[in-house]
């Protein structure tokens, strides 16, 4: 009975490592933040946008409004600011420190294994007009958005979507949360 109860207690911590969230630090002020570029068509981000060590000439798709600051730039597609590293307000040490943020977790979530295996290559990777639960999935193909995405679960479950391909969301698709699931607990590591 003992040797049951220790596997159980070891399979229940390893267990713990699939519902810690990711920890962004000052990444964690971007909506989207990358150091190869960003692009989009006819999308809308909730939040700040940046890009690290390259130019805004890598913010590609967006209608990008420089603001007379310098410091970043507006567009409709984008609910909050637009960085990048060769803007007067973006100064080379943040945005060095967010890029390097952003590799830890990134680093982070690709390291953490599948929680099961009905989560690797979901799918197909057509994920559109699923319902996600908390864990790790795995894909090694393309993920595709084709129609609205529902991610369940309570306030504190964290889902982690890994890809070694790219990801690409329909237009006039929404990513909806059920049940407490927070957008903060959700995170893509897409290679």
């Amino acid at each position: 009975m003992k040797l049951i109860h220790l596997l159980l207690s070891a399979a229940l911590a390893n267990a713990s490592t699939y519902t810690e969230t990711v920890d962004l630090q000052n990444a964690g002020q971007y909506a989207v933040l990358a150091k190869s570029g960003i692009s989009t068509i006819d999308a809308q981000i909730e939040g700040d946008i940046g890009v690290s060590p390259i130019s805004a000439l890598f913010l590609t798709g967006f209608d990008l409004d420089l603001d007379s600051s310098g410091e970043f730039s507006t567009s409709s597609q984008v609910a909050g600011k637009a960085y990048a590293a060769d803007y007067s307000g973006s100064t080379p040490a943040d945005m060095t420190a967010a890029v390097s943020a952003m590799e830890t977790a990134y680093t982070n979530a690709a390291a953490r294994p599948t929680t099961d295996s009905s989560k690797n290559n979901r799918g197909g990777g057509a994920i559109g007009g699923q319902t996600l639960t908390a864990g790790v999935y795995t894909f090694t193909v393309v993920v595709r958005i084709d129609s609205d995405l529902t991610f369940e679960g309570g306030s504190d479950d964290v889902f982690v979507i890994q890809t070694t391909g790219d990801v690409t969301q329909a237009a006039n698709t929404q990513v909806i949360l059920k049940g407490g699931a927070q957008a903060k607990n959700i995170f893509w590591q897409v290679a």
